[in-house]
């Protein structure tokens, strides 16, 4: 195996499905959520509970936003985050967002053949005193699913449509795959602690978004994508989204939101791209997100390397010191 091959098998670009031995699967389908039209109205956490009977979480104001969740867990597939920003922030932002590169072409203006279109002017008039970053967050159903590699039951596995399950009658609730995950998302289940609470079912398994894999073998969109009323969640082929996530980029860099940038999209970055891509109006820190997200698995042929190196070196002592002892 090449050296090429096996690093995009075990962190670089692939298509997931035919490598987990799915036989002609579908398009791998995702998610492509633009935070820049949610209204943080919290009908994708409402419409997952619903058709997934979750529980029922601690409700309670955290005293930093309007979010009644906190975070993705096992009992929250879909959370809305409320991030607060006031014109320093937002001032930020948008020199930040000039300096990423979305390695999109550049078109030539036709009046001349030498020069390229002019970047986009900054958006005109003061900043805003306030605005809210509202996001839905959701599992990101990675190329490379580091929860996955490390399930020692086989209880997580790779759907024909690039996706990532639990099955609950196979988890034994190790946990292994919850220091794994590099965003933080899945979680063993727990009651929850609340005064005539019923014991919720399957307590200590590990559970997280399917991206209703119930629903996609019916041909049905997601329960939140259903839901959402703004298509700040939009469902479908994963080339798609990305290529949506692009177009809605250049549209607000074009409108002055220099800011504006995707997530998730790169299918060369530590995670071999994400199933759930995203476009941010900030960096992805302030979301709540790792900025630079690596799968176990990313350092595995370095680590082989470098244990082949320390083994032939050891064979060498040992044979350096055998052969002195003979003359």
């Amino acid at each position: 195996m090449s050296t090429s091959l096996m690093r995009n098998q075990l962190s670089g670009p692939h298509d997931p499905a035919p490598a987990a031995g799915w036989v002609d699967p579908p398009p791998r389908k995702g998610f492509f959520t633009d935070t820049s039209i949610c209204i943080g109205c919290k009908a994708c956490e409402v419409a997952c509970k619903e058709w997934n009977m979750l529980p029922m979480d601690n409700l309670g104001m955290t005293g930093e936003s309007y979010d009644n969740t906190g975070a993705l867990g096992a009992n929250t597939w879909r959370h809305v985050a409320f991030v607060e920003q006031g014109p320093a922030q937002i001032a930020r932002a948008r020199e930040s967002g000039r300096k990423v590169s979305l390695g999109m072409p550049t078109v030539r203006p036709a009046s001349d053949d030498d020069t390229y279109a002019a970047p986009p002017a900054p958006v005109e008039g003061e900043l805003p005193d306030f605005r809210w970053l509202m996001s839905s967050d959701v599992c990101k159903h990675c190329t490379h699913a580091a929860c996955l590699d490390v399930c020692p039951t086989g209880s997580l596995f790779r759907t024909e449509f690039g996706t990532v399950v639990v099955q609950d009658d196979i988890c034994n609730g190790c946990g292994y795959c919850v220091p794994a995950c590099p965003f933080g998302v899945i979680e063993r289940r727990s009651s929850p602690d609340m005064t005539g609470a019923r014991v919720v079912k399957q307590e200590g398994i590990a559970q997280k978004c399917t991206l209703c894999y119930d629903r996609l073998r019916e041909d049905e969109e997601p329960a939140c994508a259903k839901a959402c009323p703004t298509t700040s969640i939009q469902f479908g082929d994963l080339s798609e989204m990305r290529r949506r996530a692009e177009e809605r980029v250049q549209t607000l860099h074009g409108m002055g939101y220099t800011e504006a940038r995707t997530y998730g999209t790169d299918p060369r970055d530590g995670v071999g791209g994400t199933g759930s891509v995203f476009l941010l109006l900030d960096e992805p820190e302030v979301y709540g997100l790792p900025p630079d997200p690596v799968v176990t698995t990313h350092y595995l042929p370095d680590i082989f390397r470098k244990a082949g190196l320390a083994g032939l070196a050891m064979l060498g002592a040992a044979a350096v010191s055998f052969l002195g002892r003979r003359s």
